[in-house]
């Protein structure tokens, strides 16, 4: 890998995608639209999308991580603030076109407002107390992005997703400075809400009453996610420095393929769950050669 390939990995938190496949497929699977073959690319959406708002966020905290972060690509001159504009803009654009491919006006309508969502977020909402809200925003319609038509049927899962978000945004302000215990209380509350979405009877067990693979699945992943990630927000809570603040974000951030495959299982697919899951301990992997936060 070339220096300036390694330089854009880092830029976007390549390894961080891993944890937006999850989004599209939890939505498309709630709004029973898994047997459609366009759906299946909406995840590539998804990813555009993350790593435009990763390289957008660098290019709007160049002057702040020059003193905080001097070693992030932009501050350390390995990328231009012309380059990480233009690869946002770039990623933006291929996002929401192919959401227009894969979904048709709908789906590229949702694009649209995520796209939106998140440049708010990091040119204007990011400094201030809204930042968990907009970027759980994100994540919500990150969701509804697989729903297609029916984004009343994804409700759920894309509130699942979004309280997760807004714990993890919360808690990863205190990266740098550390975090305050309240906060960190407050995350670890937005975690065990969010496994308590996930977790319970698919839907056929919620019809006839029997214990199902996709339900005791859904309750594995689920207990997995809120034990994992709410063991880290303990450790914030308990000592709230900045170490454990972007520990605790990292794992936050890595939790969501547990709690996306606790989803899938809710709703039916649970070999996609079992499938997705293979992607957490290789985010993990891989997110110590390029950080994902």
């Amino acid at each position: 890998m070339s220096r300036k390939v390694r330089s854009l990995a880092r830029l976007v938190r390549l390894p961080a995608a891993l944890t937006v496949l999850g989004d599209t497929l939890t939505g498309a699977a709630a709004a029973g639209r898994l047997r459609e073959p366009r759906a299946w690319a909406l995840p590539l959406s998804s990813v555009c999308l993350y790593w435009a708002g990763m390289a957008l966020n660098d290019y709007a905290d160049r002057a702040l991580d020059a003193v905080e972060r001097p070693e992030r690509p932009l501050p350390s001159g390995e990328v231009g603030p012309g380059e990480a504009l233009a690869v946002a803009s770039g990623l933006t654009v291929a996002g929401v076109g192919v959401a227009a491919l894969a979904g048709g006006r709908r789906s590229a309508l949702v694009a649209s407002a995520l796209a939106a969502t998140v440049w708010t977020y990091d040119l204007v909402l990011k400094p201030t107390r809204l930042s968990p809200l907009g970027m759980a925003t994100a994540r919500g319609l990150d969701v509804l992005l697989g729903a297609g038509d029916h984004p009343g049927r994804a409700a759920r899962p894309a509130l699942a997703m979004a309280v997760h978000t807004l714990g993890v945004t919360a808690l990863s302000r205190g990266e740098v400075h550390g975090t305050r215990p309240e906060v960190a209380a407050g995350s670890l509350a937005c975690t065990l809400a969010g496994a308590t979405l996930a977790a319970g009877p698919d839907q056929e067990a919620s019809t006839t009453g029997r214990v199902t693979v996709g339900g005791v699945l859904a309750g594995a992943f689920a207990g997995t996610y809120a034990a994992t990630v709410g063991t880290a927000q303990g450790r914030a809570l308990s000592e709230p420095s900045a170490e454990h603040a972007r520990e605790a974000t990292g794992v936050g951030i890595r939790g969501m393929i547990p709690l996306q495959a606790a989803l899938l299982s809710r709703y039916g697919a649970p070999e996609l769950a079992c499938a997705l899951a293979v992607g957490a301990p290789v985010a993990a992997r891989a997110s110590k050669r390029v950080a994902v936060t």
